[in-house]
């Protein structure tokens, strides 16, 4: 079974920041690097106007799996790291950073930031969810 998690997201005047929940891996980026805003104890978890527009986007741009990702509401959003970048977890998932264009069974979809499934066993390929050994 594949598919995509539903986006949820999260707004200010200046920017907005997406969640796509199936494809977190709990790698705790956001929560280390702006508790105030990122706080999964709190709902909504994720409030954007307790930081700044450009300390959000340097905190989501940690975020490996690109589950978080942001548009600013003026400029242009997130520029894909160059070159790009392929890196081999330790269980034998990838992950990749850069310009990126990832077919799903929805379509093809820009990326700058994914980890993806390199067991196979993933309900939402190409990328990893953690359901088989390469996501654990």
């Amino acid at each position: 079974m594949s598919g995509e998690s539903a986006q949820k997201a999260y707004r200010t005047e200046s920017i907005t920041v997406t969640f796509e929940a199936g494809r977190c891996l709990h790698a705790a980026e956001c929560v280390g690097g702006l508790p105030e805003v990122f706080d999964p104890a709190k709902r909504p978890w994720i409030q954007p106007e307790r930081a700044t527009a450009e300390r959000l986007a340097e905190v989501v741009r940690r975020c490996p799996s690109g589950a978080l990702q942001y548009e600013p509401a003026e400029g242009a959003g997130e520029a894909p790291e160059r070159p790009t970048t392929i890196t081999g977890g330790a269980a034998g998932q990838l992950l990749v950073r850069g310009e990126l264009s990832v077919e799903t069974p929805e379509g093809v979809r820009a990326e700058t930031r994914v980890v993806l499934c390199g067991c196979g066993r993933s309900r939402l390929r190409p990328y990893c969810d953690r359901a088989g050994p390469c996501g654990q």
